[in-house]
């Protein structure tokens, strides 16, 4: 038995240049680890709450307080624990909160230190994370899903929606996935300079459009899949983040960017005629996060032949992911390990959707770092399907190589996740 000899957190800096909590984790038999929490620019209401200085330095979003709760309060609880318990470690740092939200100690700090115990506990077992998860089960890498435009919070409002994917489901590894996705990536942006449409890249790495509409972002990564050499809808197919909570006020969703105004049914028409024009094989958070009849309507309507995901709809509560489930909204959710606070609540939300025979996608934010703890845990707990970002920027492609890393290690024993994916797709 190996127990936690100290906690400490510190300052470190995010993908958009602001503060977030690294915490490390030392154990009395030697080993470390280490981990940082990220940060969402589209968060749900029911989210743990990160813990923020406030004031005018760094936008107010300064973690000084954060560290400072690690260092003195959950290091002392900690002190002493089983580093395998991480059901005891995450239990303690829940009662020492004691709020529903993780409100009073920061879900940025309970994130980062339940992760970095989860780190240490894999290098005193001295197997990679992912493996220490696993144990001695078969494990397969997850289907990537790629930004190649941002919009919504992540680019200004340029579009509505918040990301326009690429989903490779057609490779036959997690490298060739990779490798495909690229293609798409720069025939993307090659044809948005060509047409004067390119603003840059928006915070995920994905590039900031200039399009007229949202319908004509989809146009472009149809046309970007055909000019890499794909067929849509057999080897590479889109899918999109609609973030409609970030649209909707009073029962009304308004597309600023057109000038749209939609009632459920409305939106819900408009969504059903796109995933009959076009390779769409993924919808996220189509309606707003307390619209359950929205989902609901849009899960009978189309989840025969379409994966409609619960984001901000379920943040990544187990207790919710039940109920709305049972009522038949969405049949994938969403895993962000920030958004609930500890390893071990995002385990039950994983455990969770798959009782209720719903997949699951694994999740980066939109503030990310090197921190590549999601890859380990979709590898290791079975998740189908990991969402990072686009195909640039360090702190994506960190993610990304990490998985091509598990992937060789694996060798002829390599798994991929795609077999068992849209299985509509092959009764086509």
């Amino acid at each position: 038995m190996s127990r936690i000899q100290s906690v400490q957190a510190r300052t470190v800096w995010d993908s958009r240049g602001l503060p977030t909590v690294e915490a490390q984790v030392t154990l009395s038999s030697g080993p470390s680890g280490r981990a940082i929490a990220p940060a969402g620019a589209s968060t749900g209401a029911g989210e743990a709450k990160e813990l923020r200085d406030g004031g005018h330095r760094f936008k107010g979003m300064g973690v000084t307080q954060a560290v400072r709760m690690v260092n003195e309060q959950i290091a002392p609880a900690l002190q002493g624990l089983d580093i395998h318990d991480q059901a005891l470690i995450d239990e303690t740092i829940c009662q020492l909160d004691g709020t529903a939200n993780k409100s009073r100690l920061g879900g940025n700090s309970t994130t980062a230190v339940s992760l970095a115990c989860l780190w240490a506990a894999s290098a005193q077992a001295d197997l990679p994370l992912w493996r220490y998860l696993s144990g001695s089960d078969e494990v397969t890498l997850p289907l990537p899903e790629i930004q190649i435009f941002g919009g919504g919070a992540h680019a200004k409002g340029s579009v509505d929606l918040q990301d326009f994917l690429a989903l490779p489901h057609g490779a036959s590894s997690f490298a060739e996935s990779l490798a495909w996705v690229a293609e798409v990536y720069h025939a993307a942006g090659k044809d948005l300079s060509q047409r004067g449409k390119n603003l840059g890249v928006a915070d995920e790495g994905g590039f900031w459009p200039q399009f007229g509409s949202n319908e004509g972002a989809i146009e472009a990564l149809l046309k970007a899949i055909e000019q890499a050499g794909f067929k849509p809808g057999e080897q590479v197919s889109i899918g999109l983040d609609l973030a409609a909570t970030q649209y909707h006020h009073d029962g009304i969703y308004h597309w600023r960017s057109e000038d749209r105004r939609f009632d459920r049914d409305q939106l819900l028409q408009v969504y059903e005629r796109w995933v009959h024009d076009y390779p769409i094989v993924s919808m996220e958070d189509g309606f707003a996060e307390d619209d359950i009849e929205g989902m609901r309507n849009m899960t009978a309507l189309l989840g025969e032949r379409l994966q409609i995901i619960g984001d901000d709809f379920f943040v990544t509560h187990a207790a919710r992911i039940a109920e709305r489930a049972a009522l038949g909204a969405c049949n994938a959710v969403l895993i962000k390990p920030n958004q609930v606070g500890t390893v071990t609540e995002t385990m039950q939300a994983v455990a969770t959707a798959k009782q209720h025979h719903l997949d699951s996608i694994i999740s980066a934010r939109s503030g990310e770092t090197e921190d590549v703890s999601i890859v380990h845990l979709a590898v290791g707990w079975g998740v189908p399907q990991l969402k990072v970002g686009s195909f640039s920027r360090s702190e994506r492609m960190a993610k990304w190589n990490e998985g091509l890393r598990i992937e060789e290690s694996l060798g002829v024993h390599a798994g991929f996740s795609n077999q068992r994916l849209f299985a509509w797709l092959n009764k086509a």
